[in-house]
């Protein structure tokens, strides 16, 4: 099949005409607008910077569902410790930057381009996009972030500046989406990473349908914060507030 090339029009091919690698759509541009009917429709941008825009829906997609998440048995313990401590939405701009320079000898480049960083910062803004920090005492120890409509919340990167960091901050999400009734958590592609988790691979044809009965689900826009009960509830504080 072609790889598309997209218009100023605010419209994607399907997503099962991608490639076989998963690639569906080069150009257009990252507005809101665009970037919120891409999700819809079970397709993100994937790119670094001497690449144009790409657009991608892979076959397999790898999801990790919040009520099927794997806790081991140390990291259990070590949430019992509350060695860290959990928010949400309190440090977007310094998650994303931090993702972004996450990346080792092996991978000195990254998707997270400026473009990028700009483009879901006003998602932030418009209470689409969030984040999850991991605190140890006033340092931000690690985190993720990614974006939520509907009952879907799409994971987008993550970094650990201490051991252990990020992955209690994934299933306190995973915990708080769970409580909350979220179908599903998208991981897009394959690590073993968030295999650990529980994620598993499912073909596109079945991620496409799941994800059209979650967005059924009405979306969470605003800030976020953990709740009391244990699920995620709203905040009146506007996005984009990081100090």
């Amino acid at each position: 099949m072609p790889v598309f090339r997209l218009s100023r029009k605010l419209t994607f091919p399907p997503a099962h005409m991608a490639i076989e690698e998963g690639l569906l759509a080069v150009g257009g541009d990252l507005s809101l607008e665009r970037l919120v009917q891409a999700y819809r429709q079970g397709i993100f941008p994937w790119y670094t910077e001497d690449d144009p825009i790409l657009w991608w829906s892979p076959d397999p997609r790898l999801v990790l569902y919040p009520e099927a998440v794997h806790v081991s048995r140390s990291l259990r313990k070590l949430m019992r410790r509350s060695r860290f401590t959990i928010t949400m939405d309190t440090a977007f701009s310094r998650v994303i930057q931090a993702c972004a320079g996450n990346r080792g000898p092996d991978h000195p480049g990254t998707w997270i381009v400026p473009e990028m960083i700009s483009a879901y910062e006003r998602l932030h803004t418009a209470g689409l996009a969030h984040s999850v920090e991991a605190w140890e005492g006033d340092v931000l120890a690690g985190g993720l972030y990614g974006v939520s409509l509907g009952g879907c919340f799409f994971g987008e990167s993550m970094f650990t500046r201490v051991a252990n960091a990020s992955k209690v901050a994934l299933v306190s999400l995973a915990d708080g989406l769970r409580h909350d009734g979220f179908a599903l958590i998208d991981c897009q592609v394959t690590t073993d990473h968030l295999m650990q988790f529980g994620a598993r691979e499912i073909p596109r044809r079945q991620f496409l349908q799941e994800l059209q009965l979650a967005l059924n689900q009405p979306t969470r826009q605003g800030g976020w914060r953990f709740a009391e009960a244990g699920g995620i509830a709203l905040v009146s504080n506007p996005m984009g507030a990081d100090s």
